[in-house]
């Protein structure tokens, strides 16, 4: 206030600079990844999206674990085993769980002969635990 009495103004200060140094910044990453997918064949969408100035995190390639795990999560949070990310809460829901299962397994005998032996074992290890869950939590609600 004294100053305002005084009547010397104050001056704003606007570092406009750092617009600047962003602008550089996100054209040395564009040109790095261009240079990049230029070296192993081309850029994949995510990457050029991320190269873009695009805020999501580049998505997983697109296989039969990706979906395995998918899947496995549906029927793990349907057995209560993980957390609900809308509500952050565990919620049973069997019939969820039961078509994650099914889903799974249907899967498997789909694609019998096209899978690599770590895809089958991927295969039978998540079917063989949702399974024992799902009758665990059938034992469970039969015992309260």
């Amino acid at each position: 206030m004294a100053d305002d009495a005084s009547g010397s103004e104050k001056k704003l200060f606007v570092d406009e600079d750092w617009k600047s140094q962003v602008e550089r910044e996100k054209d040395e990453a564009l040109r790095a990844t261009q240079t990049e997918a230029s070296g192993s064949g081309g850029a994949t969408a995510a990457e050029k999206s991320a190269a873009s100035g695009g805020s999501r995190a580049p998505l997983p390639p697109a296989d039969l674990s990706f979906l395995i795990g998918t899947l496995y999560l549906q029927g793990a949070m349907g057995l209560g085993l993980l957390p609900n990310p809308v509500s952050n809460k565990s919620e049973v829901n069997r019939d969820q769980a039961k078509h994650a299962i099914d889903l799974l397994a249907v899967l498997q005998q789909k694609t019998e002969g096209n899978r690599t032996a770590d895809e089958s074992a991927e295969f039978e290890d998540v079917l063989h635990q949702l399974r024992l869950a799902y009758v665990s939590t059938a034992q469970s609600s039969e015992g309260t």
